[in-house]
This record gives structure tokens, C-alpha cells and sequence, in this order.
């Protein structure tokens, strides 16, 4: 049954759905993949945090990036979960206008954020590799804080146009989302006005931030190999370069989802509501659970922090 003949439609409120065609079976047995991945997503950024925090050795400026990093992706699994675990532990399909452009502004500030960070730990790499007797005095902790809080008001700055012009929009159509939860591009489509300059706006959002976020993050990169190649020692060369596995991992984690996401919506008008609503569950849920594990399972420290932690 359609999300449409499960929920009574009023003006005043979205649908979510859940996955195609599985309606039916969206019950505790779907829900119970969510439930896990949320449960490990929250935490293992929050015992990231603490260890960060209650360790003084960890106090440099890679783990303070990182622990900026926990806290967005902690962000982006809160802002998701209540309508996803809603709709498949609840059948709750009704989601209000105000909740919902709530929602849809959280979930994509938080993902520019996490782009922002992502950025800001491939120069702290770069500045560890090409400067490392420097690295502490480049990279103090005022330095850093101001760059986490311009990382901040620029996912904010961004995303709020977006949400006010959505805001001003009629909404005349039977607003059925396809998805669990509230996206611009989806809600966008939803108005009966003319939608072009969000259209316009969001594109240019985009490409000046992932974009160009994921251009620099690549340069970084270019520049930490010319770095790297110049060292005479392999030894080195192959311990420098295994300091960036764990943001290279995230990084492909945070920016391959998203691109086969946005291509599809731009270019795969044809393409599977299905693959369409599992790509966007993996580009929001992912990061936020296999970062944390990516980071344990490759920092030594944090991984004998966890360990005594645990043996204790």
C-alpha cells in the first residue's frame, strides 16, 4: 500500500516513505539495520570524544580535527534519525512543513560541515608532512577553533537562503517525499512556484563548497605526494604517507556516495527509485558509522585508548 493510502494528505504536512515497493514488510526486521547502524554510529563518535577529551596526549591538533569531525557526523545521525526510525519502528509518515524544512537545513549544513572538516584535516596533513617541526605552533588551538567556527557559519550562511526561499514557496501538489526523511532537491520539486532560483542557487552551493572542498582536498593531496617522493628514506616516505590512510578512507566514505547521488539526480532520471533511496541512506548514514571505526582500527593510540578503556 502507497504511502498516499496509508496517510490522510493535508496541506500542511509532507509524506515520507520508506523503500519502494517494500511497504508492506517495513517493520522491526527493516528498522533493526537502522537501529544498529545509528546505535554505532553514536557510539563510537562519542567514545572517540571522550577519549579525546580525558587524554591529554591527545591534545594535538590531528585529534582535535577529528573530534570536530565526531561531532559533525553525531550531528548528521541526530538530524536523520527520528523520521527514520519513525517511519520503520512507527509507520509516522507525516512530517510538518516546519519540521521538515527543520530537517532538510540540518541534514545539509551538517554535510557542508563535514566537507569543511574533511578539508581542514587534509591541510593539518599537509602542514604535519611538509613542516612537522612547525606543526604545533602553525596549528595552535585558537587557530583551530577559529577555523572549525568558519567551517560552521559557512554550512549555516549556505544552507539558510535555501531553507527561507523553500519556506515562501506553495505547496499545491500530493507532497509525497520519496525518501525518509527531507532533501532540497526533493521538497523543491514538491512547490508549485517557480522553483529557479533555488534550482540555480543550489547548484552553485554545491559546487562552491563539496566542490570546491574536494578540489582542494586533492591538491592537498598532490602537494603531500611531491613532499612525500621528496625524502630519501622509503621507511619515511611509507610511514608519512600512512598518516593520511584514515582521512583518505574518509574522505572516499564522504564524497563517493555523493557523487553517484547527485549524478543520479541530475542525469538518472530513469534509474530506480530504489538505488535512488539506498544511495541516499548510504551517503547520510555511512560516514557518520565508518568513520569512527576507520580511525580506531588505524590510529594506534586511539586503539589502545579503546583497549584499556575496555580491559579496565
Amino acid at each position: 500500500m502507497s504511502a498516499v493510502n496509508d496517510t490522510k494528505f493535508t496541506s500542511a504536512v509532507f509524506l515520507l516513505t520508506g523503500i519502494p515497493g517494500q511497504e508492506d514488510i517495513q517493520n522491526v526486521w527493516i528498522s533493526l539495520p537502522f537501529c544498529l547502524t545509528y546505535g554505532i554510529s553514536v557510539v563510537g563518535n562519542s567514545i572517540i570524544l571522550f577519549i579525546i577529551k580525558t587524554d591529554p596526549s591527545l591534545h594535538e591538533p590531528m585529534y582535535i580535527f577529528l573530534s570536530m569531525l565526531a561531532i559533525t557526523d553525531l550531528g548528521l545521525s541526530i538530524a536523520t534519525m527520528p523520521t527514520i526510525l519513525g517511519i520503520y519502528l512507527f509507520n509516522s509518515r507525516e512530517i510538518s512543513f516546519d519540521a521538515c524544512f527543520s530537517q532538510l537545513f540540518f541534514i545539509h549544513s551538517f554535510q557542508c560541515i563535514e566537507s569543511s572538516m574533511l578539508l581542514l584535516m587534509a591541510f593539518d596533513r599537509f602542514i604535519a608532512i611538509r613542516d612537522p617541526l612547525r606543526y604545533a605552533s602553525i596549528l595552535t588551538l585558537p587557530k583551530i577553533a577559529k577555523m572549525g567556527l568558519v567551517c560552521v557559519l559557512r554550512g549555516v550562511a549556505v544552507m539558510l537562503p535555501l531553507t527561507i526561499l523553500l519556506k515562501q514557496f506553495r505547496y499545491c501538489r500530493v507532497n509525497v517525499l520519496s525518501h525518509s526523511y527531507c532533501m532540497h532537491q526533493e521538497v523543491m520539486k514538491m512547490a508549485c512556484s517557480d522553483i529557479r532560483v533555488n534550482n540555480i542557487y543550489g547548484l552553485f552551493t554545491k559546487i562552491l563548497t563539496m566542490g570546491l572542498d574536494s578540489l582542494l582536498i586533492f591538491l592537498s593531496y598532490v602537494m603531500i605526494l611531491n613532499t612525500v617522493l621528496s625524502i630519501a628514506s622509503n621507511a619515511e616516505c611509507l610511514r608519512a604517507l600512512n598518516t593520511c590512510v584514515s582521512h583518505l578512507c574518509a574522505v572516499l566514505i564522504f564524497y563517493t556516495p555523493d557523487i553517484f547521488l547527485s549524478v543520479i539526480y541530475r542525469f538518472g532520471k530513469s534509474s530506480s527509485p530504489v538505488l535512488q533511496v539506498l544511495m541516499g541512506y548510504i551517503s547520510l548514514l555511512l560516514p557518520p558509522l565508518l568513520n569512527p571505526i576507520v580511525y580506531c582500527v588505524k590510529n594506534k593510540h586511539l586503539r589502545a585508548r579503546i583497549i584499556r578503556m575496555f580491559i579496565k
